[in-house]
């Protein structure tokens, strides 16, 4: 987590986003999208859209997690609503329900001007002991 709070996270660098809040199962990302971004048709690629909903979910995930826990997705899910090419986004993650042993969270992706571009939900499982070694 401390690399994400100071947005030194190889992902982050490499796609171009960052984390600007992580707090109490929720957490948001923004991303400067632009034509570095885009597929083969020109439109933003729907894998950035992934992964930035991806880290969302995930910071605000572990921001749950006790010292020597850590964690995996086991399940991924997103739902494009509206193509981008040039945009601030900013994807929105919180955890709608932890258990002991997994989590459950959904993450809104925005525009500018608060349209919604995509819904993402994951499944995240805790790992503790020998499992969360080296994580």
């Amino acid at each position: 987590m401390a690399g994400a709070k100071t947005n030194d996270v190889p992902v982050a660098r490499l796609i171009g986003f960052e984390a600007k809040e992580i707090a109490d199962g929720r957490a948001v990302v923004t991303l400067a999208a632009g034509p570095q971004h885009a597929n083969p048709m020109g439109t933003l690629h729907g894998g950035i859209l992934c992964d930035i909903a991806d880290a969302a979910m995930g910071m605000a995930f572990a921001s749950t997690l006790a010292p020597q826990e850590s964690f995996t997705t086991v399940e991924l899910k997103i739902n494009f609503f509206r193509p981008v090419w040039k945009a601030s986004l900013k994807a929105e993650g919180k955890v709608v329900r932890r258990g002991r042993s997994m989590g459950y969270l959904e993450c809104e992706v925005s525009d500018e001007r608060g349209q919604l571009i995509a819904k993402a939900a994951a499944t995240c499982l805790v790992l503790r002991g020998e499992d969360a070694n080296g994580r």
